[in-house]
């Protein structure tokens, strides 16, 4: 399945292992992660899933490909700015939220209203149909798994 996940493009040395190891259990699930392709969060669910043998996915913001971070194995660029969180969001079954600023809660308010299971690991507060908190990175693989698969 294919697993988007957004944050934070400028986070502290915690915040980036907490999403690399986001990024490496979704690889070794086999899941494809989907971002937006820059730093930060991005760059290290990245490069957890790559390092885990995963795919990764970078709809960036700009018009040039190779402005992707160094770990995303398709870099599709879309000349749309912000207006890219839509297809960050859409392009995933699920979506995990680690940190984040107006960016994430952007794209926390699309995934909700095209209906897609958020679990947010240290993110913004959200009391909405769709978003469940989690304390780890195994629990928000877990819980997008389990929603996207209808256990819940």
């Amino acid at each position: 399945m294919r697993v988007s996940v957004i944050g934070g493009s400028r986070v502290d040395g915690a915040t980036y292992e907490a999403a690399r190891e986001v990024g490496r259990l979704l690889g070794e699930q086999g899941h494809t992660v989907v971002c937006g392709g820059l730093g930060g969060v991005m760059e290290a669910t990245c490069r957890g899933a790559r390092e885990a043998g995963g795919e990764t996915v970078g709809i960036l913001p700009g018009t040039d490909p190779r402005h992707a971070n160094e770990y995303v194995g398709t870099a599709v660029a879309t000349g749309l700015g912000n207006a890219r969180n839509v297809l960050v969001v859409l392009n995933g079954e699920g979506v995990v939220a680690v940190d984040g600023a107006a960016g994430t809660l952007s794209e926390l308010g699309h995934a909700l209203d095209i209906g897609r299971p958020v679990a947010g690991l240290g993110t913004h507060e959200v009391s909405l149909s769709g978003f469940e908190a989690v304390e780890t990175p195994a629990a928000a693989v877990e819980s997008v798994e389990r929603r996207v698969a209808g256990r819940d």
